[in-house]
């Protein structure tokens, strides 16, 4: 697809309302990342437990309170009067139609609930009552793991009442010592050093002189970046800069289990899959070479791919460094004057960080099938918790919200996992676990926060040796700030010795030097800014780190529909200056397109919004400024409930809203099928070009059907800057982002 520019600037504006002090620049826990043009909803207070709706519960701090206009419908007198300008669609929708947008929210909320046992709709209350008497006795916690209780509940006799407030994910084990611990069987007997293994070259036997340098390198930010292009892949291969001049090599490829280090046992499970496929291949060297890796390939058809190696390389490095604890358990025994320096200061090594539970049901089981345990102690406790077979959504749900949202879609969980030679213990105390699974809510609830005064608790982080964040782009629609606030306190000196041998802890563990060691994998379906500041600040692995990410062909050209798509970029001094500059080209190059086709032709036009912020300003614009006062509106957000949402849809499709307001967040944890679209603006494009295809091409199509809209008569109008350049690769592809953001014109159309 050919596009053409035209024009000269257009627009403009400087900085506005918006500062540093305001809510663009403000940043304070649950609040917004300042300046940049994401922010809002996604750093706002997120709702705990399932809520009472997706988009809400996700979001924060409840439904506003409208004390002011934010929506304007057109009366029935002036329908009358102008029934003539208004289209011939418009007025005579059907009853089944509306009827159709107004119960279909309804439908899938209450579909989904009625098809629940009564149990499993009594656990999702529990769940929602737990989570607020944690907020409120967290203070009480003896752990990572205990749920707090109340007054009312220590004083009660009531056994009912008491199980209503339980934690499902609650651990009342004690920590336990490592002098007292009982003797474990080692999990193989194949461990023979192998200078090649590459856990002995990084963690338990790594060359001082080569990893001293290139942490001094690493601390002084000296990193050298080589750009490397693998099939269809694009590797920013980033190592420290010691001086060494000699070309800089990704790891050899991968081709199947057989060249890997693995346990036997691992290697025996794994054996009839002999052949990696391509996601696998193009994951595995940095995985099991213990680089950090920012992965932003990841789909639905992959997952499962990359889940498999995540979950055998995790693996590999638990049993690995049990077995060798044991082995030097033995070796102690016989002769206590050996120093054998085989650990950490805390016994959890593998951190997994996922959206839902579902997401960890998935995790879990993969584990399972590569471990192959002989019994799995607790394991109906997991799945009375966790597994939620239940069918809430229809089959034309695309792919990817089904894959994301179906199960138990719960955010706030936290799991520890411990593992011995034949079982595998679910719900073990942190401390006494080697893997621990949460998603970012929870784990920061687990940790505790300094204004419920009481002592945080994040030693059972201080030697995590191997992160995985999955789905992170899921993740980036819930409080991306409970993600920072975890890596920023991993591999933290602890403050307590729980029960430590400190002649046994690694030296570079001793050092302070342990983030330096860490491995970060990261899997993405896209890369933003937020995931590259994430490696930025928080990888600092001295083998080095890597960002994959392919050549982006577009989803202009595949929208399904023939309609104009014009882009128009407007300029912005800087991030911080960018959501301003945003609005004042919206407000002087947009709205009066809308002001003038008051009446006819501005029926039918949604106008999404990514940022909550932004929406919040353009909402409030679109109800108190005298020159938008013809333009009937609706709005819908991540924190409308269904009755709000069926509303506004309703009053679109039969033109009494002309302009509807859509958010990303709404349309990422709802997926409406909006009616009576003919035109869709763009304020920012989505981070998931998905979203693109679906409101740009799918809302528009379906109009065609419906014979609201001529064929080839819908228009598509895109505001960028050059600091959305990620998010326009995706949708117009790498070679044309190039060009829009450097050529001198500032709008190109596609057709």
């Amino acid at each position: 697809m050919a596009f053409r520019g035209r024009g000269g600037d257009r627009g403009g504006g400087g900085r506005g309302g918006r500062g540093r002090g305001g809510a663009g620049g403000f940043r304070g826990r649950g609040g917004s990342r300042g300046g940049g043009s994401r922010g809002g909803a996604r750093g706002a207070p997120r709702g705990r437990g399932r809520g009472s709706s997706r988009g809400g519960a996700r979001g924060g701090v409840g439904p506003r309170s409208s004390k002011f206009t934010d929506a304007r419908l057109a009366d029935k007198d002036e329908e009358e009067d102008e029934e003539e300008d208004i289209s011939e669609e418009e007025s005579n929708v059907s009853d089944d139609e509306i009827e159709e947008s107004e119960e279909e929210d309804e439908d899938e909320e209450d579909g989904a609930q009625s098809g629940q046992p009564y149990m499993s709709l009594l656990k999702s209350f529990q769940s929602a009552t737990t989570t607020k008497k944690r907020k409120l006795d967290h203070p009480e916690e003896e752990g990572p793991n205990k749920a707090s209780k109340t007054e009312d509940d220590d004083n009660s006799d009531d056994e009912d009442d008491e199980k209503v407030t339980e934690d499902v994910d609650a651990v009342n084990e004690p920590e336990e010592d490592p002098q007292d611990a009982p003797l474990e069987d080692l999990f193989d007997e194949d461990d023979d050093l192998d200078d090649s293994d590459p856990f002995e070259t990084h963690f338990a036997a790594p060359d001082e002189a080569t990893y001293q340098a290139r942490i001094k390198a690493i601390q002084a930010n000296k990193w050298r970046t080589d750009r490397i292009v693998q099939n269809s892949n694009r590797i920013y291969y980033n190592t420290p800069e010691t001086g060494d001049s000699t070309e800089r090599k990704l790891p050899h490829s991968i081709s199947g289990v057989g060249d890997l280090k693995l346990k036997q046992r691992l290697a025996e499970s794994m054996a009839k899959h002999t052949e990696f496929d391509e996601a696998e291949k193009a994951v595995a060297p940095l995985l099991f070479n213990y680089q950090d890796m920012l992965y932003c390939n990841r789909s639905v058809a992959s997952s499962e791919s990359t889940r498999r190696m995540a979950c055998l390389h995790a693996l590999n490095h638990v049993f690995k460094t049990r077995d060798r604890v044991i082995k030097n358990n033995t070796k102690l025994q016989r002769d206590d004057t050996l120093e054998l320096r085989d650990q950490g200061f805390t016994r959890p090594k593998v951190l997994m960080i996922l959206p839902t539970r579902q997401s960890c049901v998935k995790m879990v089981e993969m584990i399972c099938k590569v471990a192959a345990p002989e019994q799995q102690e607790n394991r109906k406790r997991f799945d009375d918790g966790y597994v939620d077979k239940s069918t809430k959504f229809p089959d034309d749900k695309p792919e990817d919200f089904r894959d994301l949202f179906s199960g138990n879609d719960d955010d706030m969980f936290r799991l520890g996992m411990k593992f011995t030679r034949k079982t595998i213990k679910y719900f073990s105390q942190f401390y006494n676990s080697d893997i621990i699974f949460a998603s970012p809510l929870g784990l920061r609830m687990a940790i505790g926060s300094e204004e419920e005064k009481k002592k945080l608790d994040y030693d059972f982080l201080s030697s995590i040796e191997l992160v995985i964040v999955d789905q992170a782009d899921a993740l980036l629609m819930q409080n991306w700030e409970h993600v920072e606030f975890i890596f920023e306190h991993l591999n933290l000196q602890p403050r307590d010795a729980h029960g430590c041998d400190f002649s046994r802890v690694r030296s570079w563990y001793l050092d302070d030097q342990a983030k330096y060691f860490r491995q970060t994998v990261i899997f993405s379906a896209f890369n933003t800014p937020e995931l590259a500041e994430l490696q930025r600040l928080y990888c600092h692995n001295w083998a080095g780190k890597a960002r994959l990410q392919a050549e982006y062909p577009g989803v202009i050209q595949y929208l399904g529909v023939k309609t104009r798509q014009t882009f128009s970029r407007f300029d912005a001094a800087s991030i911080a200056a960018d959501p301003d500059a945003r609005f004042a080209y919206f407000t002087k190059a947009i709205v009066p397109t809308l002001v003038k086709r008051a009446a006819k032709d501005a029926a039918g036009t949604l106008i999404f919004i990514p940022s909550y912020l932004d929406f919040v300003r353009v909402r409030n614009y679109f109800a108190n400024n005298p020159a938008v006062e013809s333009v009937t509106f609706g709005n819908i957000s991540e924190y409308a409930d269904t009755p709000e949402a069926s509303r506004a849809r309703s009053h679109f499709l039969t033109g009494r809203h002309r302009v509807l307001l859509y958010t990303e967040r709404a349309h990422h944890f709802r997926r409406y099928a909006i009616k009576g679209v003919k035109r869709v603006i763009f304020y920012g494009l989505p981070d998931n070009p998905i979203f693109y295809r679906e409101i740009a091409g799918g809302y528009l199509q379906k109009s065609e059907q419906a014979l609201m809209l001529e064929h080839g008569q819908g228009h598509v109008k895109v505001m960028f800057s050059k600091y959305d350049i990620m998010k326009l690769e995706r949708i117009v592809g790498t070679k044309r982002a190039g060009k829009m953001i450097t050529e001198q014109g500032d709008t190109f159309d596609f057709v």
